[in-house]
């Protein structure tokens, strides 16, 4: 791995590598918040600075990666819109080309996915997609690590997604492949996944033992469920739809009847922020089936795990060749 930008670039065993490396700091910061005195730290990341260069708002992505950092001995530096203007202030080159003379690896927050790729092909450093319109690879990798975590397994697990074929969508169902899972998505027509990354996921499906099954009932994709996914029906830069959506989505809200027609023990995911009462009712999120807030609290833990596989690394050669 040189950088994150989609989980269509990463191998099973890359993932599962991120995974136990998740498991073991997730139990590391347990273990030390509970003894008094001992500090949850970490150094493997001593002296490395990251850059969190975001167009759009973040509260999970950008306190989680800054955490993460701290906790690894390096330090965050965060960078507004306004003081980057990616394409518009600045070229995206120079900016790529400058920071990566400053720091050793950058998290990119933007819009479009085609400007992350140009900034990764002139980064130096290691460049990690915190949330594109295309992709978010670090919610995917969260989710199913989530599920491995709170199922006890990944392979043969049914995982329902009610709602848009957005960035979440894409990323969850690039991860859950890799993983062999049977995956169900519940949308409206017209607001599939895009077909190539289907067609990609479906292919690897065959390597992995999963499945990937488009629907446009959402009960039939509940049924038997181990897992119940939802998303905002709006995503950021699309809240001019919001209203238009509402009345084609409302179909699709994850609520105590579709839950009733999972398995037993299902459970609920999200990866926030959530608009209560729209894509999931309160009781579902707040129920006793909800593993949604040990879900956000996951991204800390994978986001280490990812920082220390791509920084670590680089730091090492740096130490050598001084």
């Amino acid at each position: 791995m040189q950088h994150l930008l989609t989980l269509d670039e990463i191998t099973t065993a890359e993932m599962n590598s991120l995974f136990a490396q998740a498991r073991l700091l997730k139990q590391k910061r347990k273990t030390h918040r509970l003894a008094p005195g001992r500090d949850a730290s970490d150094s493997a990341l001593a002296g490395c600075t990251i850059a969190l260069l975001f167009e759009k708002p973040s509260l999970r992505t950008r306190v989680s990666f800054d955490i993460a950092m701290q906790e690894l001995g390096g330090h965050c530096l965060y960078l507004s819109p306004q003081e980057v203007g990616l394409g518009q202030r600045e070229a995206i080159a120079d900016v790529a080309r400058v920071l990566s003379a400053y720091v050793h690896g950058m998290v990119i927050r933007t819009f479009s996915h085609a400007v992350l790729e140009e900034f990764a092909r002139y980064a130096t450093v290691p460049v990690i997609n915190g949330l594109t319109d295309t992709h978010h690879p670090c919610q995917g990798l969260t989710d199913v690590f989530t599920i491995a975590e709170q199922r006890g397994k990944t392979a043969g697990q049914v995982l329902a997604y009610f709602g848009d074929g957005n960035n979440v969508a894409h990323s969850l169902i690039q991860a859950a492949v890799k993983a062999g899972m049977h995956v169900r998505l519940a949308t409206p027509a017209g607001f599939e996944p895009h077909a190539a990354i289907i067609a990609a996921a479906q292919k690897e499906a065959l390597q992995t033992g999963a499945t990937l099954t488009i629907l446009h009932d959402p009960e039939e994709a509940a049924c038997g469920a181990d897992v119940l996914y939802t998303d905002v029906w709006a995503s950021m830069g699309q809240e001019h739809e919001a209203a238009r959506r509402r009345a084609i989505f409302l179909p699709y809200r994850l609520d105590t009847h579709l839950l009733s027609l999972a398995s037993p023990d299902a459970i609920v995911m999200h990866p926030l922020p959530a608009h209560r009462g729209e894509e999931i009712t309160d009781d579902v999120l707040d129920g006793p089936h909800s593993r949604v807030l040990i879900q956000a609290e996951n991204r800390l833990h994978v986001q280490k795990a990812i920082l220390r596989t791509l920084l670590a690394p680089a730091t090492s050669r740096m130490v050598r060749s001084a």
